[in-house]
């Protein structure tokens, strides 16, 4: 899953300390449920993202846990107070372990 590139959109990437950045994501994945058969009747094994966490300098401000009944494409947008200038990780889990990961920074004045 190296080649999938996320998408992520802040909407500012300063904050005064104590405002709010809104997120948005959205990552490429075809969330297979496991349920479906191929064209010769055989059953499509699962594949679905199952965790994404959004982390600033290692400390978690945003997770959900996902199930098979999440569209392809996941997507987020959510809200977050951070306390301190750094790195936004975004991380997306699959089944398999397999990881897609982005990074932004912010700088909280």
């Amino acid at each position: 899953m190296a080649d999938v590139k996320p998408r992520i959109k802040l909407d500012k990437k300063e904050v005064a300390q104590g405002g709010v950045i809104e997120v948005k994501t959205l990552v490429s994945h075809t969330m297979e449920s496991g349920q479906r058969k191929d064209k010769d009747g055989k059953t499509i094994p699962r594949k679905i993202l199952n965790t994404f966490t959004c982390d600033l300098n290692g400390k978690t401000l945003f997770s959900a846990n996902l199930e098979s009944a999440v569209s392809a494409n996941p997507y987020f947008q959510f809200k977050i107070r951070p306390e301190e200038s750094g790195t936004l990780t975004f991380t997306w889990t699959d089944d398999d372990g397999s990881k897609i990961q982005a990074t932004e920074q912010i700088k909280v004045a």
